[in-house]
């Protein structure tokens, strides 16, 4: 077993709160996870349809059972437990009695929201991140590599491609999970919408261009995305608001949570072929993205990544809103480091200096392997993404 990062968190959230819930998407390694973390604990799928009818036919005896308490894997799949774990863990007031497992926001949070609200500590766990595949000695070494083979679990402790990992993986969780939320008739459609936002990686979200082109209507569009948002498949990296007495887009930025997922949905098929695809910038972006997201969502933080750009085309690509202070990080892709990828930094840089604003250390994301400093710029390699949660 790779160790994972919100291992510790989790067994802190444990002597604070009577519930600790782990969500994120499937096959992120949730399960192995909290095992691990709790081996003392029994453990329950809810996935497993005897245990399930049980808990939904008597959930005060399924309860009953687990004195010290248990671990309810997929809970969600069962919404009669929420209220019988509240009358429990208020009648107990142990912390660290149950921990709670779920791939699903709209079950397993709305869930918790009505029933268990103050009682739940939360982690939200995406796949590996470089750091934990770095420790273990299983990391890729060569960027293409790493975004053709996205971090999900299955693919670093068994012997299967991406290529039909991925394809098994959309058809068997993604699909039974949009049917399961939302009333999708004609799956081939859905398929063409999601291998569309794929294709969108990296840039503003516009729902009527993604309807139309996908052939449905908006509110169905939305509602899709809804869905994978959910599943925890995509995110939205929102704009900041600060101004600086400029028009700012606020459309959301469209990113996917594994850049393996959006290749294969792309249709790449080796990291060869990605090495040359049109759509390599926009995956280590996104890539770039999501291994900041991770920083802070195993250490049960919420994101504070924004995306800053007016309407004459000045953008940032990430901006680290800490208490107030805004740190802005470009991403380029490319193995050579070249003055030019520094021209919006510094722009951004004189505009918020101008504005006295609070701002951070500017940093630079590339494909590189060497570390720089320019001027009041850090030059981070893709190997050292890390070092940015170090100095922020």
């Amino acid at each position: 077993m790779i160790p994972r990062t919100a291992a510790e968190t989790l067994k802190i959230l444990a002597r604070g709160y009577p519930v600790v819930a782990v969500t994120g998407p499937r096959q992120s390694g949730k399960t192995t996870l909290v095992r691990a973390a709790f081996p003392q604990k029994p453990y329950v799928s809810l996935e497993d349809p005897d245990q399930r009818e049980f808990a939904q036919d008597d959930p005060r005896r399924f309860l009953g059972r687990f004195g010290d308490g248990a671990v309810l894997d997929e809970v969600q799949r069962c919404p009669a437990l929420f209220s019988y774990l509240q009358g429990r863990v208020d009648q107990d007031r142990r912390s660290g009695l149950f921990i709670l497992t779920g791939s699903q926001q709209f079950g397993l949070l709305s869930g918790v929201t009505q029933t268990l609200a103050g009682r739940v500590g939360f982690v939200l766990l995406l796949p590996f991140s470089l750091p934990e595949l770095q420790a273990a000695a299983r990391a890729p070494t060569d960027l293409d590599e790493l975004l053709y083979c996205g971090q999900y679990p299955p693919l670093y402790d068994r012997d299967v491609s991406p290529l039909h990992w991925y394809a098994d993986y959309v058809t068997t969780y993604v699909e039974r999970d949009v049917r399961q939320m939302v009333n999708v008739q004609d799956l081939t459609v859905f398929q063409r919408f999601i291998r569309l936002c794929a294709g969108r990686t990296g840039q503003l979200l516009n729902l009527s261009s993604l309807a139309n082109d996908a052939g449905i209507a908006v509110n169905t569009a939305r509602a899709w995305l809804s869905v994978l948002e959910a599943s925890y498949l995509v995110y939205l990296l929102p704009p900041h608001h600060r101004n600086f007495r400029k028009r700012l887009v606020k459309s959301a930025k469209l990113y996917f949570i594994d850049s393996g997922l959006a290749a294969w949905l792309l249709g790449i098929q080796d990291a060869g072929q990605l090495s040359i695809h049109a759509m390599r910038g926009a995956l280590f972006e996104n890539w770039v993205i999501t291994e900041l997201l991770k920083q802070r969502f195993n250490r049960a933080l919420v994101s504070n990544l924004y995306f800053w750009r007016d309407n004459t085309g000045n953008e940032i690509d990430v901006l680290l809103d800490e208490a107030g202070s805004l740190r802005p990080i470009e991403i380029k892709s490319g193995q050579t480091m070249r003055r030019e990828h520094l021209a919006g930094l510094k722009k951004w840089c004189d505009l918020a200096e101008r504005e006295e604003a609070s701002t951070g250390r500017a940093a630079l994301v590339y494909g590189g392997d060497d570390a720089q400093r320019r001027s009041d710029i850090d030059v981070v390699p893709w190997k050292e993404i890390n070092s940015l949660h170090a100095q922020g």
